[in-house]
């Protein structure tokens, strides 16, 4: 009578846990290895190498949080590792402060949240998604552009694929100042057109012009949003109110502008 193929044995694992997600290398040291499968709660391992018949290495498939049977397998036959393997959690993220804590409703404004565990995450400001975010190495600092947002406080969400987290104090957003306008220079000019004017004032960024509700052309506003430059359009003769407009408001140049 031939004699039996030797059935695989196994001494242990190392480690003994790793995260729900896998991917851990592990280790299995036992005898009769060569050609063996390994599976965790049936799922099977990847990159699975056997080392002189004694040794098998790999990666875990991912699972579920909780103690999974693990089996290995060769053609001569089966058995388990004593007390398997347990799929931990990983951690919930956690978020403790918010820099800054308030911007402008236009949003746009970068900010830092400092937690823990803060890996893959992405944030919301009042349930609007943040841009450009960017978690670093360690998962403790994450950074990105805040969305638009209605003048107030929201909520501020990090949610990992692990769980979400509201950091305390959440962002105040706030409403930009209305505009302002001092004066238009010149204050008369052909009706054609095409007449290069200035206004002097305060809170100009991002605003346009119109002349008698007609829109100015190649409108700049300088970077402290106090000299706002371009050209008139056409008009009829006659005064016109000029009227400059941002997103947080609209104001009348006193005096308008007269074509002739």
């Amino acid at each position: 009578m031939a004699p039996q193929p030797p059935t695989p044995t196994v001494l242990g694992i190392t480690p003994p846990s790793g995260p729900t997600t896998g991917g851990t290398p592990f280790t299995i040291v036992g005898t009769n290895l060569t050609g063996a499968s390994v599976t965790f709660g049936g799922v099977p391992a990847t990159n699975v190498n056997v080392i002189g018949g004694v040794l098998l290495t790999g990666l875990t498939p991912p699972g579920a949080a909780g103690n999974v049977a693990v089996q290995v397998t060769t053609p001569f036959g089966s058995v388990n590792v004593a007390g398997g393997f347990t799929y931990t959690a990983p951690p919930a993220p956690i978020a403790t402060s918010i820099i800054p804590t308030t911007g402008p409703v236009l949003g746009g404004t970068p900010f830092v949240i400092v937690g823990a565990n803060l890996t893959g995450a992405s944030v919301t400001f009042g349930g609007v998604a943040a841009t450009n975010v960017v978690v670093d190495a360690s998962g403790t600092f994450l950074s990105g552009l805040t969305p638009p947002g209605a003048a107030g406080n929201v909520a501020v969400q990090v949610t990992t694929p692990f769980g979400s987290v509201n950091v305390a104090g959440g962002f105040t957003y706030t409403a930009l100042a209305a505009p302002i306008v001092a004066s238009i220079t010149p204050v008369v000019g052909p009706v054609i057109g095409g007449t290069p004017f200035v206004i002097v004032g305060a809170n100009l960024t991002g605003a346009s012009v119109t002349f008698g509700g007609v829109a100015a052309t190649n409108v700049v506003v300088d970077a402290s949003g106090t000299v706002l430059a371009g050209l008139t359009p056409a008009g009829a003769v006659g005064n016109v109110a000029v009227v400059v407009t941002t997103p947080s408001g609209s104001a009348n140049v006193a005096g308008g502008f007269t074509y002739e």
